[in-house]
């Protein structure tokens, strides 16, 4: 697969700062009519690039509670189980994973329940610990440079530049950092599939 190119860069800005832009907008602005805007935003959703189209709600406008930041200190290897309580909590706007396998969450909480929420929301045997600090003020603005995209080889996790391949196996797109990974994946998709077929 190629890389992106500018084009690309630039749907990929006017799309972050407004999703419900017109392909003829976008078009007038880099050069390309409507019918080839529409053909390179789905070769990037094709690609894993955009996973999709969302709308921007400033929640504060519609919750109530106070916003809080909290910190949370796990066993090792427990993370996964509690980001994925966290994301299903209407309260959490945002999670993060620090690289020592602490996870913070975003969230507006009533001030004076929050250990009745983390109780109910998290459980308190699933931490060793959180701290809550209060937020004054929250600005969220994703950006979108050249730097943020490498897709990652479906193979091996390298980052697939220019000299990667794009190879549909079962149905599915995937990529490669490389034919050899292409090929490696691809043989042992197909013994899998060999595997279950003589199993039924």
């Amino acid at each position: 697969m190629r890389d992106l190119d500018e084009t690309d860069m630039e749907i990929l800005r006017m799309l972050a700062a407004d999703g419900r832009r017109s392909y003829s907008e976008i078009g007038d602005a880099v050069d390309l009519s409507a019918p080839a805007v529409s053909d390179r935003v789905s070769r990037l959703r094709e690609s894993g690039v955009i996973r999709r189209f969302t709308i921007d709600v400033d929640r504060s406008l519609l919750r109530a509670g106070t916003p809080v930041l909290l910190r949370f200190e796990l066993p090792p290897g427990d993370a996964g189980t509690l980001r994925e309580s966290l994301r299903t909590s209407e309260a959490v706007e945002h999670v993060f994973t620090t690289a020592g396998s602490d996870v913070l969450a975003f969230a507006r909480v009533a001030d004076d329940a929050v250990d009745e929420w983390v109780a109910e929301v998290v459980g308190a045997d699933a931490i060793d610990d959180y701290t809550v600090e209060l937020v004054s003020d929250v600005d969220w603005s994703p950006s979108v440079t050249a730097t943020e995209f490498a897709l990652e080889c479906a193979e091996c996790g390298n980052s697939v530049t220019s000299e990667g391949v794009a190879s549909r196996v079962g149905g599915t797109l995937y990529h490669f950092c490389c034919p050899t990974c292409e090929s490696t994946f691809r043989e042992r998709y197909e013994r899998m599939e060999e595997g279950a077929a003589e199993s039924d």
